[in-house]
């Protein structure tokens, strides 16, 4: 379905609940620039290490695309595993890995309380960015712990930039970049609005710190488009 939840005047703020999930695969291929090669880099990046009984861990899965299209390209046989907090987001999850024949372990959970043990691979997509700055900090300190000791923790986030101008700009050609999308100026101010809170962005220094202070040794960033970025943090 084509996304026009934002179309209409807003009653409340962003959340995913089924008006969002029923359009959730299109709201995030018009809305986050290069999604597509994003989610190839980082599948790349998973089959490069991938083998017997690996253990990768999507947060936010969603509608468990991200998962769907790994498990169609991996060839050794990985423990795929996605948890999300939205009922309906993960009710489609379900339908859509059934519907592709997919083993993949589908978990309703809230990733502040979930318990991470032994995780070799632990992705992020576009996820971070709705937890409050000090939670976040410390789910990213649980991650590090839950990690095995050669575990990896990839995470793409849309960021904010210190210079104030240069933000302005990379927002004025984000807004652009929707627009040729297909959304229209009222869309994209409503959505605007109902981010506001929702969606608490860091800088790209402030998310590697984050990283380094939670215990990862080496983090770097594989992929930026403006404001939107995927890192690479492991232990």
């Amino acid at each position: 379905m084509k996304d026009k939840v934002f179309a209409k005047p807003i009653e409340k703020k962003f959340e995913f609940d089924q008006a969002v999930a029923s359009v959730f695969d299109d709201m995030l291929s018009r809305s986050v620039p290069f999604y597509d090669e994003v989610r190839h880099l980082v599948i790349s990046l998973i089959l490069a290490e991938q083998k017997e009984d690996m253990r990768v861990l999507d947060l936010g899965v969603s509608t468990a695309k991200f998962l769907l299209d790994l498990h169609s390209r991996m060839d050794a046989r990985m423990q795929l595993k996605g948890i999300d907090n939205s009922p309906a987001m993960l009710e489609r999850a379900k339908q859509k890995c059934r519907a592709f024949g997919a083993s993949i372990d589908l978990e309703l959970a809230d990733m502040m309380a979930y318990s991470y043990e032994e995780e070799d691979i632990i992705v992020a997509n576009y996820t971070l960015q709705f937890i409050r700055p000090i939670q976040r900090i410390e789910l990213v300190k649980r991650l590090y712990e839950g990690l095995n000791e050669d575990g990896i923790f990839i995470f793409s986030e849309k960021v904010v930039f210190e210079d104030k101008r240069l933000d302005k700009m990379m927002i004025d050609i984000y807004y652009d970049y929707k627009k040729a999308q297909g959304y229209s100026e009222y869309e994209i101010a409503q959505k605007r609005e109902a981010l506001e809170n929702v969606l608490i962005p860091f800088t790209i220094e402030e998310n590697i710190r984050m990283c380094r202070e939670a215990g990862f040794k080496n983090i770097n960033t594989v992929f930026q488009w403006a404001n939107f970025v995927t890192f690479v943090a492991k232990r």
